[in-house]
Formats: structure tokens, sequence, C-alpha cells
């Protein structure tokens, strides 16, 4: 009996040797086989560059450069209230000649009205320069080297009008001229001619004292001009170009009429009458805008 029990043990501790082996060989494989996967891993990893650093990072550099510039422009927000706006002003231009140092009439009207034939008693009565627009630029014309003389005389056989800069210069150095000789009464014949000109020479050279505008039926207007070119010897006193004029004064010098009539600055006088019924006219705006007697 005794003989039974210490054989039954023996097999018993046998079988928990082989067991306990046989879990000692599961586990060594076991271990072996992850050392190798993990090697080859580590390996592998080894072999390829490192991954690029996460894009955490750059939107926190420009979380930071956008705050920085929140905050700078915040304090000069607050900076700018404080001193206030500054303002741009463009200094004003001086004028040739100052409010009072002269007395300028515009004198408008149609090609062949009579501006020239009233403007010539004006000069004889009240001792006023008369500056005629057209006579400055043909004088210009055919002065010697002049820069503007063909352009000016391309202008005047089209019946357009010649730019503002070439007559405000002429008018400009024909009045300073007058002026330093003692003068200062100013009739400024077919003249201006487009509202450029007319806010120009205000804004640059003097302020105008009214204008005298003489109305004329173009069939009157038409006939004295074709008179007038048997003798007068100008390029544009024939039947095309003063077509082209009339047209010209009816589109650009018409609204410059108008301009100085709501202003309360235009004498309006029909010319379809006797050069003494029209005279008489005039004297009594002159009488009346300016309050200047006859010499």
């Amino acid at each position: 009996m005794m003989m039974q029990r210490v054989i039954l043990g023996s097999r018993i501790a046998s079988k928990r040797s082989i067991s306990q082996f046989a879990t000692l060989r599961s586990n060594s494989l076991i271990n072996s086989r992850f050392y190798s996967t993990s090697k080859q891993q580590s390996s592998s990893s080894s072999s390829t560059p490192p991954p690029p650093p996460p894009q955490n990072q750059h939107r926190g550099k420009i979380a930071l450069i956008l705050g920085a510039l929140a905050i700078g422009s915040t304090l000069f927000s607050i900076s700018y209230q404080k001193s206030g706006p500054v303002e741009l002003i463009e200094p004003a231009k001086q004028k040739a000649f100052k409010n009072g140092d002269v007395s300028v009439i515009f004198v408008l009207g149609g090609p062949g009205a009579g501006k020239g034939t009233q403007c010539a008693r004006l000069v004889n009565d009240y001792g006023f320069i008369h500056l005629s627009a057209g006579d400055l630029l043909r004088a210009e014309q055919k002065r010697p080297g002049s820069q503007y003389g063909e352009l000016i005389a391309q202008n005047i056989r089209d019946g357009v009008i010649v730019p503002q800069e070439v007559t405000i210069a002429l008018l400009k150095n024909a009045m300073k001229e007058n002026f330093d000789k003692g003068n200062t009464r100013f009739l400024i014949d077919g003249f201006p001619r487009k509202m450029d000109q007319a806010i120009t020479f205000e804004d640059e050279i003097a302020t105008s004292s009214f204008t005298l505008f003489f109305e004329c039926p173009e069939e009157v207007m038409l006939k004295r001009l074709l008179e007038r070119g048997k003798t007068s010897g100008r390029a544009d006193d024939n039947i095309e170009s003063i077509k082209k004029r009339f047209r010209t004064f009816i589109e650009t010098s018409y609204p410059v009429v108008e301009y100085f009539d709501k202003q309360g600055k235009v004498v309006k006088l029909s010319c379809d009458r006797t050069v003494d019924d029209v005279y008489s006219e005039v004297k009594k705006a002159i009488k009346d805008k300016i309050n200047i007697e006859t010499k």
C-alpha cells in the first residue's frame, strides 16, 4: 500500500514537471518572437527620416504674429483718436491779380455779332484795354520761333478751340504788361469760350466783374462775316469755317454764358439793331455793374 502511494506521487510530480517545462518552453518561444519583431521594427524605424513636426507649432506661430498685429493696430487707433485726424489741405493758388486790382469784363457772342465794334468804343470812352483772344492767338501764330504757331493755325482753320493753356498764358502776359503801365480796366473779347477756360481764368488770373453777351441771329452774323472776309484776309472768314465756328459757339461757349448768368454776372444785348442803339445799352450796363463813368 505504501509502495503504491509513492509510485502515484512520483507520477503526479513527473506530470507537473512536464507541464511546467512545456509552459516555460512556450513562454520562451513567445518572448523570442516578440523580441525579434521589436528588433525588426526598431531597425526599420531607424532607417526612415523622422516625421515632420506637428502643424500645431506653425499654427501657434501664426497666431502669435496675428495677435501682435492686432495689438499694434489697436494702440495706433487709440493714439489716432486722441490726437484727432490731420487734414491734408492744399495751399490755395494765388491769383495773378488780387480782387480790386483790376476790372475784367468778358465779351462774348457768336462770330460776327459786333463784339469788336463795341469794344473799340469802350476803349475810346472808358480807357479800357481791349484784349482779343483771337488777335493774341493770331499774333502768336505769326511770331517767329513760336512753339504754338502751327497748332494755333490748324485750330483756327478747323474752327476749333485752341488749348486753354496757350490762350490763358497769352492773356496773362498781356494783362501784366499793361498793368505794369498803370492800366487796370480790361475787356477780354472772345473769351472764355469753354467752361474750363472760365474756371481756370478766375482761379489763377482774376475774378471777372461781369460778362457782356451779344446775341445776334445766325443769318445776320453770316452776312457780316462774309462781307468782312472780302477785306480782312483772315483764314477763318469763309463759309465752311464760319459754320464750324457757329456750331462750336453753341456747343461750348453758350454753357459759359449760362454759368455766369446763374451768378447774376451777365448782361444780354440784342445786336440786330444799330450800333448806336447797342452801345447805349452797353454804357448802361457798365454804369450799373461797375459804376464807372466815361473819361
